[in-house]
């Protein structure tokens, strides 16, 4: 499966969260609302979520192994660099 686009929805620079992408595969499946967080070791990415209970959220879809989410993690940053620096042009 390979990574065919990703466009990046929103970019933030208050806050945590400093993006949300859409990520399709194939060119025949898509992932939306994809977030991109700082956390306290930098970048990574946040699969979408529903709540489930109190305070508790759930993946609805995510990758199966690192290897994969790496490099699902690396697309979803090199793309999210190119609209930063297209932003502020």
């Amino acid at each position: 499966m390979e990574v065919t686009d990703v466009r990046v929805r929103k970019i933030q620079d208050e806050g945590k969260m400093k993006g949300i992408v859409s990520v399709t595969f194939d060119n025949e499946f898509v992932v939306h609302d994809i977030k991109i967080i700082e956390g306290l070791n930098g970048l990574f990415i946040a699969m979408p979520s529903r709540k489930i209970g109190e305070g508790d959220f759930r993946d609805i879809a995510h990758p199966i192994n690192s290897e994969t989410r790496s490099r699902l993690q690396e697309k979803i940053f090199d793309a999210y660099e190119k609209a930063k620096l297209n932003q502020d042009e």
